[in-house]
């Protein structure tokens, strides 16, 4: 069992367990119990009703944050010819050439936040799924990370501004990104309806009942502060 510090089980004794909380309630709680000494990341964390063996119950998708991360994205664009241009043009922060793929593929190396790629290129980078895949950055046209040349100016604006990719681990969880702890409230809470909502488009036809489990919002070292998972999926019809 991993032992905590004296600091998270003092923000631990602030967490009812046994509640679930409003999704503003959790965001303001979890501000107030944040103690690293520097800016986290704040996540919902989600457990679906889906059964992840069955490629037709697979949940997959973006979502465009309306207030971003709050941290620098860099971006790996795999182009060729006059896209590469383009893409130089765009403010792609790395070209992913031969030399590039060469270099995920047998080192593993991804020191990139988002990849994108125009459609010649996937037949160079389907043998990187086992690298970027379980990262989540590998292109796919599913999460509109896979773009003719002439939208590769939006691709990358879009990244820069917060588009998030998330898809169902093998245990039918999804984990995102919404913010850092230092953002207001408010941030926080749109962002996470965005999510939600994407989330809630995303239900597969083949699930019965309730879509969403359980709803975890939490930072890099606080203690989790469970959400109403039915007040989770509908913070969009009330947030602006």
């Amino acid at each position: 069992m991993a032992r905590h510090g004296k600091k998270y089980l003092a923000a631990l004794e602030k967490v009812d367990q046994d509640r679930l909380y409003t999704p503003q309630e959790a965001i303001e709680l979890l501000k107030s119990i944040a103690f690293a000494n520097f800016d986290e990341t704040v996540e919902v964390h989600c457990r679906l009703n889906i059964d992840p063996r069955h490629s037709e119950q697979q949940v997959r998708s973006t979502v465009l944050l309306p207030h971003g991360l709050g941290k620098e994205v860099r971006i790996l664009a795999f182009v060729e010819g006059e896209a590469v241009q383009i893409a130089k043009d765009a403010g792609v922060d790395i070209i992913g050439d031969d030399e590039i793929i060469a270099k995920i593929e047998k080192e593993g190396w991804v020191d990139f936040d988002a990849a994108i790629a125009i459609p010649s290129m996937m037949r160079k980078i389907g043998r990187l799924g086992k690298v970027l895949g379980r990262r989540g950055l590998m292109p796919s046209p599913k999460s509109g990370t896979v773009v003719q040349p002439e939208d590769l100016a939006q691709a990358v604006q879009e990244a820069r501004a917060g588009r998030v990719a998330y898809r169902n681990d093998k245990t039918g969880n999804v984990h995102v990104p919404i913010g850092r702890v230092s953002f207001d409230a408010k941030k926080l809470e749109e962002n996470m309806a965005a999510f939600m909502e994407s989330l809630r488009v995303s239900r597969p036809s083949a699930v019965k009942g309730a879509f969403v489990k359980r709803c975890v919002v939490t930072s890099t070292m606080a203690p989790g502060i469970q959400v109403d998972p039915n007040l989770a999926l509908n913070m969009a019809v009330v947030a602006e």
